[in-house]
């Protein structure tokens, strides 16, 4: 998983202390992925020598003072690209897709729909190069075996894929709904202002011209 990427993600939200910012991402990701502090400190520390982040002195009365980080410029460039590349099998945990959607839907300002789009093109292409492999591997089972676990891995990658977009959707559909309920419900309270007891207008019995008492 890229912690590192995690901690400049939840960094580009305000500084943060490291022990907060360790339950912070635990929380964020439903506590699938537990971190040490020192794992969140030792990767602080090689974010800093990077100019991702850098140390901010918070004083704290009495001569005392404590140490919170702030993502750099250069930082939220990092993360700018992290979340519009597909996370590369090669180098990186299967885990860290969940990881990554799972920040993804609670960051404020990120493109959940093209985060899942770029990643399916990804997942798409890996999966078309397992199936060459499996056409053109011969018989030997304990490769097609491997060829085969990858291919279902990818397949149900794809599907779950196809969830968290429609999920997405439909929440992003649901606030709409609610913002639109908002707008008409606040509409309906201006139009009760506007016809307020004498703005509104005269009784319809009574019309131009008519003199009180005449006949019909």
């Amino acid at each position: 998983m890229s912690v590192k990427h995690s901690l400049l993600a939840l960094l580009g939200e305000g500084p943060q202390y490291g022990a907060a910012l360790r339950s912070e991402f635990e929380s964020r990701t439903g506590g699938t992925w537990p971190l040490n502090v020192g794992q969140v400190y030792t990767t602080l520390g090689r974010l800093e020598r990077d100019g991702l982040v850098v140390k901010e002195v918070v004083p704290e009365g009495a001569g005392d003072s404590s140490i919170r980080y702030a993502v750099t410029p250069a930082g939220r460039d990092e993360v700018a690209r992290w979340w519009v590349e597909p996370v590369d099998r090669a180098s990186t945990p299967r885990q860290e897709l969940a990881m990554k959607l799972a920040l993804a839907v609670t960051v404020p300002g990120v493109d959940v729909t093209r985060t899942v789009q770029v990643q399916r093109r990804a997942t798409m292409q890996h999966l078309q190069e397992l199936t060459r492999l499996k056409r053109t591997g011969g018989a030997d089972l304990a490769w097609s075996l491997v060829l085969e676990n990858l291919i279902f891995t990818a397949e149900a990658e794809l599907r779950w894929l196809d969830h968290v977009e429609a999920q997405v959707t439909r929440a992003a559909g649901a606030a709409r709904v609610r913002a639109h309920r908002g707008d008409v419900a606040s509409s309906a309270v201006t139009e009760q202002d506007a016809e307020a007891p004498g703005t509104g207008p005269a009784h319809p019995s009574v019309t131009a011209g008519a003199r009180p008492g005449a006949r019909r």
